[in-house]
């Protein structure tokens, strides 16, 4: 944050997010061009060449893969800053630096630095008769203004969509990974694995090194990313080819991976993530943090141990609860879920998988749903929180019936609502009530994801990360004296005798007399006529 102008105009988080997301989006197609952003770099004076880049495309992996190459990075010393979307909770997740988020104050500071220059670019667009700038460029130059600002030594940039119109691609990369290509967002990249690449390949620059993953369409993307790559003199490292995962072995809480790199072997490597592709994401993150990081030869294999023995990513195969087994996966198209399906059948034995699924109406539903069909028991249908984009649940519910069949079917539009279902069915079928073997499964959108991690975090009060002297406690008081007391009044409090009879103070109450038997009250006749004239002739 600025020590100059702190939050100068005392705007507020929400504020500031409302103004920044209301701008339009960048899915718009008449924004597919970058001279909205070439043009807002020229007037900050091209912060973009003071750091290192590690860019990043691909269909599925990204966030995975960035969050590794920061980590690895960072166990180096370099300072590092992270540029991720979407975002799960908070819009300032998308901006790290050395590992951290933009609290809301640097949040609110970065766009008070910069809105100026954006209204500048506005008002030039305004007179061209083009889109001022979306919600996204906005964000881009935002998180690359803090970069240089920090300073960091390098920049790990997750594309936001495709690749060659991107926001992010007036960076020019020093190492360029292109991670699986598939189907998704056929709307503005094409309808063709062909067409989709051809737009991802265009974030690999002159002379850069360009990082290649598994292709499951192969024969059909690498021939173009080849190409891609020998036009601009990239170095080629491939999956498979110039680096390798060699062995891989399932462990609790992720894995343990010998990965073979162009400068090195590093043996028996934890991953602390779940899935077979998790691991094919750290070999891309590694051989991008070896083109970065100012070192001859291999990394030090005990730094990178560390660094991926500790990335956590939110929403990507992220166990949130136990008892039951709650998941989240924020995947959203064909690729996505059968590298989740694959996962969740190495690591888990569930007997009972409940999935609460919301989605976006232009994915492939019912292909994504299919990959999953054997792997869930029954599935719950619901909407997530973007109104604008999600299925309506009732329809999602017809998709669904198609491939599970209805009776495994059930509609729940509101998430809470769904998601304390899933959590009732899988409780009535633990006998044991410890949990093992039942799980809720929450996916289908990362705003499905974010929406469920948000419910179903475990927060810790903010009050406790404070300093002891910081925390606010309940003022001490000092017990004010008693008061005065007679002895009659001492004397009742203190009275704790035994023998107390509610007959000692006479005729109080009912007559208990009344209640005994009718022998009882003849004898007491009788004894109560001798004692009067017993008295009778001592008066006598």
């Amino acid at each position: 944050m600025s020590f100059e102008h702190p939050n100068r105009n005392n705007e507020s988080m929400i504020d500031v997010e409302r103004d920044i997301m209301s701008r339009p989006s960048e899915r718009n197609t008449t924004n597919l061009d970058l001279q909205r952003m070439k043009m807002i770099l020229d007037i900050m004076g091209h912060p973009e060449q003071s750091f290192r880049v590690i860019h990043i495309t691909g269909t599925n992996g990204k966030g995975s893969t960035a969050r590794m190459a920061e980590a690895i990075c960072r166990a180096y010393g370099m300072r590092t800053g992270l540029y991720t979307s979407p975002h799960l909770e908070h819009v300032n997740e998308r901006i790290a630096i050395d590992g951290q988020q933009l609290s809301d104050d640097d949040f609110v500071d970065a766009w008070d630095q910069i809105k100026d220059l954006v209204a500048m670019v506005d008002m030039k667009m305004e007179e061209l008769d083009k889109p001022k700038m979306s919600f996204f460029e906005v964000l881009t130059a935002m998180a690359i203004w803090k970069f240089a600002d920090a300073p960091v030594d390098v920049a790990i940039v997750e594309v936001g969509m495709g690749g060659r119109w991107d926001a992010t691609n007036v960076l020019d990369a020093d190492a360029a990974i292109i991670g699986p290509i598939d189907m998704d967002h056929m709307a503005w990249l094409g309808n063709t694995v062909e067409q989709i690449a051809s737009e991802k390949v265009g974030i690999i620059k002159p002379g850069c090194t360009a990082v290649i993953g598994r292709q499951p369409h192969e024969e059909a993307v690498m021939p173009i990313i080849e190409e891609a790559a020998a036009e601009n003199h990239a170095n080629l490292v491939r999956d498979g080819i110039e680096a390798e995962v060699v062995t891989r072995i399932p462990a609790v809480g992720g894995q343990v991976v010998t990965l073979r790199t162009p400068n090195g072997t590093y043996a028996e490597v934890p991953v602390a993530k779940f899935g077979e592709h998790q691991a094919h994401n750290a070999l891309a993150a590694l051989c991008a943090a070896e083109v970065v990081i100012p070192v001859n030869g291999a990394l030090d294999g005990d730094l990178v141990a560390e660094a991926l023995s500790t990335v956590r990513i939110p929403g990507r195969i992220e166990q949130i609860r136990t008892s039951p087994t709650i998941i989240l996966d924020g995947g959203h198209n064909v690729n996505a879920a059968e590298s989740l399906r694959a996962a969740i059948e190495e690591n888990y034995d569930f007997q009972q998988l409940v999935g609460v699924i919301a989605m976006m109406g232009d994915k492939q539903v019912e292909e994504y749903l299919g990959v999953l069909e054997p792997l869930l028991s029954h599935v719950i249908v619901a909407e997530n929180s973007w109104r604008d984009r999600v299925m309506p649940a009732e329809d999602l519910k017809t998709v669904a019936e198609r491939v599970f069949g209805a009776e495994r079917v059930t509609c729940v539009p509101e998430l809470p609502d769904a998601i304390q279902e899933a959590v009732n069915m899988v409780d009535a079928d633990d006998e044991l009530g410890v949990g093992y073997g039942h799980g809720v499964l929450i996916c289908g959108s990362f705003t499905t994801a974010g929406d469920a991690r948000l419910m179903l975090e475990e927060k810790v009060n903010p009050d406790l990360k404070k300093p002891k002297s910081e925390r606010v406690f309940q003022a001490a008081v000092e017990p004010e004296p008693r008061k005065e007391q007679d002895e009659a009044d001492l004397d009742f409090e203190s009275d704790a005798n035994p023998d107390f009879d509610i007959n000692d103070f006479g005729s109080v109450g009912p007559d208990l007399a009344e209640d005994e038997d009718t022998d009882g009250s003849e004898e007491d006749a009788s004894e109560v006529e001798h004692a009067d004239d017993a008295s009778s002739d001592d008066v006598r």
